[in-house]
C-alpha cells in the first residue's frame, strides 16, 4: 500500500456552492483544484442534471455564480481584453457573462461598476446586490471614466501611506479596511439604472427578499461600530424608498432569511454565553419591528468541522416548504437539521461526518450536499429528505487516494474534569504492536470549532510517515451546548486539563508511542494552547505553534477582533483588569519553556497577528531554547486551509522537517 504525500493535496478537487435552478430540474457547483505552477486555484462550474456531471466552463476562473433561470447561470469574470485592461488599471467593476447550459458558449450580460459581493434578483428587471465600497469616494460607482482616473492617481499617489481613523481598521483576507463598507445597491436591468441605498458610511451585514420588498440590517459608523445593536430597514424596490422596521435592538448582528412569507433572524444577545453564544431563531414582524423568540438553539447553526480539505463554503441557511434547513454541528460531525414554522428542530441528514455545503430541492424532496464522509475528500452527494438515504453523485477524489494508507480514526472517549471529551487517534502505516512509535498532539482553532472523523490532510501525512496522530474536542469547542462552550476567563484551565488527560489517556491506551517522542501542535486557539502547553509541561519533544496568541493585552489593540474579542474571552480589558489578561496569556510563562518551537506566521494575518509569534520567539531564542520562526509574506490567518500552494507545501514541510528533527 502507497503512503499519502506531503504535496499530494496539490491533486485533490474541492466542491463547494452546490444550488439548484428554479424548478430542480439541474444544479450546478464550483470545482477547484491548485496549481502549484501558478500558485494559484483554479475554479470551474459543473453542471448536474440528476444523471450524471458535465464541466461548464473551463478557463479556470469561475468561483461564483448564480441562477437566472432554468436553463441560464450568471457568474462574474474577466475575460475580454478591454475587461483585463480595465483591471489592469485597477477600475472597480463585476462583468457578468451569461452560460446556456443547454449549450454554447458564455456571453456576455452586463457590467455593474462596482465590486459586487451578492447579487439576487427581486422582480421583473429589478435587481438587489451588496457591494464594497470606500466612503471616500461613496458614489465611485456614477463616476465618470475621466473621474475615475482621477480616483486611480490618487490611489497610486496614496499607495505607501494608510490612514486609520476608526476601529477595526483592518480584517482578516480582507486588509486595510479602514471606511471600507458593504453597501446595498438597487439594479434596474433593462436600463442598468443603478441606485446605491445605503448611506456612505453604513454597513450592510445581511439582506432578505421578500416579495418586492428586501429587508437589510447594519448600521452607520464613524470611528467604532457598535456591534451590540441591531437595526432592520426594508427597501420598497417599486420606489426606492426606505423605512426603518426596528432600531437598537440588543443583538449581535446577525443572519437574515425569509421562510414562507415570514422573516427570521438568527442572532444572538450574548447575555448567558457572550458572543459565542449558539444563536437562537427570531421572527420579526414586517411592518410593526416586534422581535419574537421562535426558538432558543443550545447548537450551532452551522457546520465548524475542522479539515484543510476545502476550498470555497455555500449559503448557511435555505427555505423550503416553510421549513428552514441549515447545517449543525453535533460533537464531532456536521448534519444537516430543519426548523419547522411553530420553531421545533429535527435532524435530516445525520450521517457521520461531516456536510460542508448544501443545496434543498423542494420539488423532489432532494438536497445535494458537498460532504466529507467515510474518512474520504469532498464528493457530490444526493440526499433523500423523507428517507435519509444518500447516495453518492462525483469521484472526482478516489483516484487520488485509491491503493493509498489512509489512517482510520480510532474514537477514544475520557473522563476529564468532571466532562466526557472526545477525541480520535490515527495508527501509523504498517503499525506493528511491538514496536515503538513517535506522535503528535494536533489541537484545533477556534475555540468554537471541533475536530470530527474526517479526512485532515496533514494528519494523514504524519500518519504515512510513521507518527500515531491524536486529538480530541477540550471544553471551549463546539458541537455541545453553550456551556460546554463558555470558557470566558477560563482559558489555559480546564481546556488544558482536558488536553493533558487526553494524551495521558492515548499513551494508556496504546503504548507502542513512545511517551518522550511527542509533539504537540495547533494554530490559531490551538497555536494559543501549544503557546500555553510549552509554558506549563515538557512532557513534549518539541512544539509547533501555528498563528498563534501569546498575549491577550497586545491581541487586544493589534488584531482585527481584538477589542471584543479579547475583551468578552478574557472577561476584562487592559484598562479594567490587566492583571487577569496577563494571567492567561502565554507570554507570563515563557521563562518555563523548555521545549523546542517552531512558530508559523504570516505578515498579512490580522486575526493574530505577527507580533504574537515575534513575542513567543524571541523569548525564547533570548533563553537559550531551540526556536524557529517561518514568516510568509502575503498569507493571511487561513494560511493552511486556502494559502497559495506552494506557501502551503513549506508551511507543512517547516512543521514536518521540525517533528523528524526532534521525534526521530
Amino acid at each position: 500500500m502507497e503512503s499519502i504525500a506531503l504535496k499530494d493535496f496539490l491533486q485533490y478537487t474541492f466542491l463547494s456552492q452546490p444550488r439548484y435552478a428554479p424548478g430542480g430540474a439541474h444544479a450546478a457547483f464550483v470545482a477547484a483544484r491548485a496549481n502549484e505552477e501558478e500558485n494559484n486555484y483554479e475554479s470551474r462550474l459543473w453542471l448536474y442534471d440528476g444523471a450524471g456531471l458535465r464541466q461548464l466552463t473551463d478557463l479556470g476562473k469561475e468561483s461564483r455564480f448564480l441562477w437566472e433561470d432554468e436553463n441560464h447561470i450568471l457568474f462574474p469574470a474577466v475575460r475580454s481584453v478591454k475587461e483585463k485592461k480595465r483591471a489592469e488599471a485597477k477600475e472597480q467593476f463585476t462583468s457578468y457573462y451569461r452560460l446556456d447550459i443547454r449549450g454554447g458558449e458564455a456571453l456576455p450580460a452586463f457590467t455593474l461598476p462596482f465590486p459586487v459581493e451578492t447579487l439576487r434578483p427581486v422582480a421583473g428587471d429589478c435587481w438587489v446586490a451588496t457591494g464594497s465600497i470606500d466612503a471616500h469616494f461613496a458614489d465611485y460607482y456614477r463616476m465618470t471614466e475621466q473621474e475615475k482616473q482621477e480616483v486611480a492617481k490618487h490611489e497610486e499617489d496614496e499607495k505607501d501611506y494608510e490612514v486609520f481613523d476608526e476601529s477595526p481598521f483592518w480584517f482578516n483576507g480582507g486588509g486595510v479596511i479602514n471606511k471600507k463598507r458593504t453597501a446595498l445597491f438597487l439594479i434596474r436591468l433593462s436600463n442598468m439604472e443603478i441606485t446605491r441605498i445605503t448611506e456612505p458610511l453604513f454597513n450592510v451585514d445581511s439582506f432578505a427578499v421578500r416579495g418586492e420588498e428586501v429587508f437589510f440590517c447594519g448600521e452607520a459608523y464613524n470611528a467604532k461600530p457598535e456591534m451590540k445593536i441591531f437595526n432592520l430597514y426594508a427597501l420598497d424596490t417599486r420606489t426606492g424608498k426606505v423605512r426603518m422596521v426596528c432600531e437598537n435592538q440588543p443583538l449581535w448582528g446577525g443572519t437574515l432569511t425569509v421562510v414562507g412569507d415570514r422573516l427570521l433572524l438568527s442572532s444572538t444577545d450574548g447575555k448567558q454565553h457572550g458572543l459565542n453564544q449558539n444563536n437562537w431563531l427570531y421572527t420579526i414582524d414586517p411592518e410593526t419591528g416586534k422581535i419574537d423568540v421562535l426558538r432558543e438553539e443550545e447548537y450551532s447553526m452551522y457546520g465548524s468541522v475542522g479539515s484543510d480539505c476545502r476550498y470555497g463554503g455555500g449559503e448557511g441557511f435555505q427555505q423550503k416548504g416553510g421549513k428552514l434547513y441549515h447545517i449543525t454541528t453535533r460533537e464531532g460531525d456536521a448534519h444537516l437539521y430543519a426548523v419547522a414554522a411553530d420553531g421545533s428542530s429535527a435532524p435530516v441528514i445525520t450521517k457521520e461526518g461531516s456536510i460542508d455545503a448544501f443545496a434543498v430541492c423542494e420539488e423532489n424532496d432532494t438536497a445535494l450536499l458537498v460532504a466529507m464522509y467515510d474518512n474520504r475528500l469532498q464528493e457530490l452527494y444526493a440526499a433523500d429528505l423523507k428517507t435519509g438515504e444518500i447516495t453518492q453523485i462525483s469521484h472526482f477524489n478516489d483516484d487520488i487516494l485509491a491503493g493509498k494508507y489512509v489512517a482510520e480514526p480510532k474514537p477514544l472517549q475520557i473522563e476529564s474534569e468532571g466532562l466526557t471529551i472526545g477525541g480520535w487517534v490515527l495508527l501509523p502505516k504498517d503499525f506493528d504492536p511491538a514496536k515503538t512509535y513517535p506522535a503528535v498532539l494536533d489541537i484545533h482553532g477556534g475555540p468554537k470549532t471541533v475536530y470530527g472523523p474526517v479526512f485532515y490532510h496533514e494528519m494523514q501525512v504524519w500518519a504515512n510517515m510513521g507518527y500515531f496522530v491524536f486529538y480530541c474536542n477540550p471544553k471551549g469547542g463546539d458541537g455541545r451546548d453553550n456551556a460546554f462552550m463558555d470558557i470566558r476567563g477560563h482559558y489555559g484551565e480546564t481546556d488544558y486539563k482536558n488536553l493533558m488527560d487526553f494524551t495521558d489517556a492515548v499513551l494508556a491506551a496504546y503504548p507502542q508511542i513512545d511517551a518522550k517522542r511527542v509533539c504537540v501542535t495547533g494554530g490559531s486557539y490551538g497555536g494559543f494552547m501549544t503557546n500555553w502547553i510549552i509554558g506549563h509541561t515538557d512532557r513534549f519533544c518539541c512544539a509547533a505553534s501555528q498563528r498563534s496568541i501569546a498575549n491577550w493585552v497586545s491581541f487586544y489593540g493589534v488584531s482585527d477582533i481584538g477589542p471584543y474579542f479579547a475583551a468578552d474571552q478574557c472577561d476584562a480589558t487592559p484598562f479594567t483588569d490587566v492583571a487577569k489578561m496577563w494571567e492567561h496569556s502565554p507570554m507570563r510563562y515563557a521563562l518555563n519553556v523548555k521545549t523546542p518551537t517552531l512558530f508559523i506566521h504570516s505578515d498579512e494575518d490580522y486575526r493574530c497577528p505577527l507580533a504574537e509569534g515575534l513575542q513567543m520567539y524571541t523569548s525564547l531564542v533570548e533563553h537559550g531554547v531551540p526556536a524557529r520562526l517561518c514568516l510568509f509574506h502575503g498569507e493571511n490567518h487561513e494560511l493552511s486551509r486556502s494559502g497559495k500552494p506552494k506557501h502551503r507545501v513549506r508551511r507543512l514541510e517547516e512543521i514536518t522537517n521540525w517533528f523528524e528533527t526532534y521525534s526521530k
